[in-house]
Order: structure tokens, then sequence, then C-alpha cells
């Protein structure tokens, strides 16, 4: 309708509710300061509508002002409003013509004395908590020996080093897959989300590390996902967080089977220490060998007590078969040491021989492993084109496709 009309007619010519509500909103929406206003108070009355829009009124202990924040602008939302929750409200007033009541279009909103991030980590970990994703019997046990550890992280960072040295040093018989992934910014959720997927698919390793280095929690914002916690929930092989430092708690940490507050002391809670393995193989040997020796000693003082018996009632055992039992007896006792020290020096030259044919030891030299899903591969016949391949470093795994097949040797 033409306002400036309206506004020329004489006053006693009536007007419709429509026009009277249009020329009111007309003077609303022309007013600057209305335009871009900034109003903080306490949300009342919220409803979340079933086509995204969020109505609610802000009040503070004097007055309120009906509130509405449309889908498009709801959408970019960190944390989900709740009635009693006070925030900051930024928009414009204008009149809602149907009704001939004034509103305030809310185009951003925060909340008052928080961040918004850290809001949404407490609201999402709360109702994960309440749904039970938390709870120590939904995890699954960490396996002991692992013989092959998946490490989702980015491939330029320092965390898969770290996990990569560590376990190298403590556990060398463990193989390292890694998915390199992003850990931060767009795309990094559903990245994480998509590793996880790949490795329960493929049941290709038997314990996970995911994480990446410290930062802040806008760097760290990924691992807070709802969607890669209700996937790390789901998981069928454990999963070890290392988010971070040990300072920095994600939702990642509580709903994985172990969180781990470094990269790398993940890699000392998936494997074990080779050396204090060895140390506790040698401890058994040294506890049989003693219990030989006593349970020898328990028999020996039986028997002595059985050859008085007889000597008590008479028997005639000569001095020549007594000598001959003590003899017999310090025979059994040489024995039982000399295979104790017969043991042990195998235990050594087994452990040497296998620190020898380790894969590890080949690759350092530069060789690589291939293998594709199959098992190792011995020849070209044991490939197809197109198929997935890894390779195995002395310091991480490689992904890739094969794209074609020669056969024989060919000398450049």
């Amino acid at each position: 309708m033409d306002i400036s009309a309206l506004r020329e007619r004489p006053t006693p010519v009536a007007m419709t509710v429509a026009e009277l509500n249009e020329f009111i909103k007309n003077i609303f929406d022309s007013t600057r300061a209305l335009s871009s206003v900034t109003v903080k108070g306490e949300i009342s009355n919220f409803t979340l509508h079933r086509s995204g829009h969020l109505y609610f009124s802000l009040k503070d202990s004097e007055s309120q002002i009906r509130a509405v924040m449309f889908r498009s602008s709801a959408a970019r939302l960190k944390f989900i409003p709740e009635n009693g929750m006070k925030v900051i409200a930024h928009g414009a007033v204008s009149v809602y013509s149907r009704d001939g009541s004034y509103q305030l279009y809310v185009n951003s909103l925060q909340p008052d004395g928080v961040g918004a991030l850290y809001l949404a980590y407490e609201q999402l970990k709360a109702r994960l908590e309440a749904e039970g994703l938390f709870s120590p019997d939904e995890k699954l046990p960490i396996p002991e020996f692992p013989e092959k550890i998946g490490v989702i992280t980015s491939p330029t960072g320092a965390a898969v080093r770290d996990i990569i040295n560590v376990c190298g040093r403590r556990y060398p018989l463990a193989k390292i897959y890694l998915y390199p992934s992003l850990v931060q910014g767009d795309g990094a959720e559903e990245n994480l989300i998509k590793a996880l997927d790949y490795f329960d698919k493929t049941k290709l390793v038997d314990t996970i590390i995911i994480g990446r280095g410290g930062g802040s929690i806008e760097d760290l914002w990924a691992f807070n996902g709802e969607r890669l916690a209700r996937k790390i929930h789901e998981m069928k092989i454990p999963v070890i967080s290392a988010v971070g430092h040990e300072t920095d708690f994600t939702i990642c940490d509580f709903v994985s089977d172990l969180r781990a507050p470094t990269p790398s002391a993940a890699a000392e809670l998936a494997v074990p220490d080779i050396r204090e393995l060895i140390m506790m193989l040698s401890g058994y040997d040294e506890r049989i060998a003693m219990a030989l020796i006593h349970l020898a000693e328990k028999k020996k003082e039986k028997l002595a007590n059985i050859t008085q018996s007889f000597f008590d009632v008479g028997a005639a055992i000569s001095t020549e078969r007594r000598e001959r039992v003590a003899s017999l007896f310090e025979r059994l006792v040489n024995s039982v040491r000399e295979g104790q020290k017969e043991r042990r020096a195998a235990f050594k030259l087994s452990f040497e021989k296998l620190n020898a044919l380790s894969p590890l030891s080949v690759l350092s030299r530069g060789y690589a492993i291939p293998e594709n899903e199959r098992g190792l591969i011995r020849s070209v016949a044991d490939v197809k084109s197109g198929e997935n391949l890894t390779l195995r470093l002395k310091d991480g795994t490689l992904f890739g496709k094969i794209e074609k097949i020669e056969r024989g040797f060919h000398n450049e």
C-alpha cells in the first residue's frame, strides 16, 4: 500500500486494521536505531518449532519482549537455548503485521557470561552422560598384546611421530596403520568418522588411537561433535582417545574406551614394554627353578623321615645305600641348576633370533613390505590392477592403489 498517501489522508477518514499495522511497521523499519539492536535478558516461553524457527521471549525484572530466530540463523548456533538461560541477542525490532505486535527478529545469540562453545560442550556432555555413553560398563578392554594398531590423526603433526616412536621402542612387534585425517576446521569431524568407519568395517586392527596435539577449544572442537561421539560408542574395536595436552578434555575422551593425557601416553597404554616382558619371563624362570629346588628339598626331607623311621624300627639300611640316596639328591639339584642355565641361554638366543628376523630390522635398511587385503604380497600374481595396497615402512604405513602391473625384472 502507499504509505505516503495514507499520511496525507484527512483525519476523519477511517483506515483498515491492515493499513494501520503496515503504517506502524513502516515507522519501525525506517527507524535506524531499531534496525540493529543488542538486547540482553533471560529466555522464557522457549519453543523450537518443527520448521527449525525459534520462538521465545526475552525478559528482565521489569519487562519482556517477544523474539523470533529464523531457521537460517538458528542453524549457526553452537548451543541449544533453554528457558532461564541469560543471553545477549542481536537483531532488528519490527512489527508482525498480522497480529499488530512488535518483536525482536534475532540474527545472532550468545550466552551471557560464558562462551557459546563451552556451553555447547557442557550441554552435550550432560546429555550423552544421561544416555549412558560414558558408563564404565560400555567400555571395551584394551588388548594386552596388540598385533595391529590403527592411528587416526594428522599425518604431518607431532602426534603421529610420538606414537610411532613410542610403539617402536616399547613393542616393535606391533604393526601401525596410519589413517591420515583432518583434526580441526571444516570437515574434520567427518574425516574422523570416516576413518573409524574404515577400521570398523575392515577389521584391520585390534586397537585404535585417535587424537591430536593440544590447542584452544576451537582447535579441538572436531573432537566434541555428537556424531563422532556416537560413532566411537558404536565401535566394536577398542578406542584410545589422545586429544590435546593433559589438562584438555573433550567429549571424545569421555566416550572412548580409554583416555590418555597425550598421544605419547596413548602409545604407552596401547602396547606393553618388551623389556619388562623379558624381565618378567626371566623372573618366571627363576621362580620355576626355585620351586623345583624347594620341591626336591621337601622330597629329601620326607625321604629322610621315612629312612629314619626304618632305622627306628630296626630296618637295616646300609651306610652305602644312604650315601647313594644323598648322591642321587645332589645330582638332582645339580641337574635342575644346569637345566635352568640352559633354558636361560636358549631364551636369550631365541630373543636375539626373533629380533634379527623382525620386519623392522629389514625395513630400517630401506625396504618396504607390501600387503593387500589377503595378506603379504610375494608375487605380482598375488595382486590385481585397481585394488588397494599398503606399504609398511620403518616409520609408518602408506596406503595406495595399484595402477599398473608389469611382470619380470626391468633394468633401466
